[in-house]
């Protein structure tokens, strides 16, 4: 089973990823997003340019339909892709090929979309949109292992999936989060005690890194 989702956050403007799939490292070739411009999540017998390409499409000022629709027309083996958009409205757009393995699927919603292929059926996809809206309070990246992990309560199996990610970007060219779970027999646990540490020890340093505007950073001998 794969499932995923795009996300962008009203109040800060991120744009994250989060998915599961039955593969190891899912966070290698599925999540793509660019700061202020949107997001791509690419899946089922995943095409890595419909990320490159989206992505690029986006930045070029391209709607997420219109992304869509180009994207399709340059791939010959649409029909087996699964693919997201979200642009930098927050609105999105979503293809499910017919030869994508059942139960497949998706759903858009404002700077929400949801999609997955070889579910147990559409209640995953409403478990994932539920938590994602039931934890308005956190952090987009927060907000994204939590909707992971309901969408594997409501038709996952543990069995079969070995990898989960998270990707969010803010303000800068590199993510400020991206967590991966490339291997593990729970990947939705893993993922939860690599996120607690990465928001311990790595989301302080991150904060304080290098930018566009402030190359120096914030100095800070102690995350040498």
């Amino acid at each position: 089973m794969t499932f995923s989702l795009t996300a962008r956050c009203p109040r800060t403007g991120q744009f994250g990823i989060g998915a599961v799939t039955a593969m190891p490292a899912v966070g290698k070739l599925l999540t793509y997003a660019w700061p202020g411009k949107g997001a791509v999540a690419t899946q089922a017998l995943v095409n890595p340019y419909l990320g490159i390409d989206g992505i690029e499409l986006l930045r070029a000022g391209h709607s997420s339909d219109e992304v869509l629709e180009i994207l399709k027309r340059d791939d010959p083996e649409i029909e087996n892709r699964q693919f997201a958009v979200l642009d930098s409205t927050g609105h999105g757009a979503v293809w499910t090929g017919s030869k994508c393995i059942d139960w497949r699927g998706h759903a858009v919603f404002p700077n929400l979309t949801v999609q997955g292929n070889r579910l147990e059926g559409p209640q995953v996809i409403a478990a994932i949109r539920d938590a994602f809206e039931a934890h308005a309070d956190l952090p987009l990246a927060g907000r994204l292992v939590e909707a992971i992990a309901a969408g594997d309560a409501h038709g996952g199996d543990r069995k079969e999936e070995l990898s989960s990610t998270v990707y969010v970007v803010d303000t800068e060219e590199y993510p400020l989060w991206d967590v991966r779970v490339d291997h593990h027999h729970d990947p939705i646990a893993e993922l939860r005690r690599v996120y607690g540490i990465f928001s311990r020890d790595l989301y302080p340093h991150i904060k304080r890194m290098s930018t566009r505007a402030k190359p120096m950073g914030e100095i800070d001998d102690r995350a040498v």
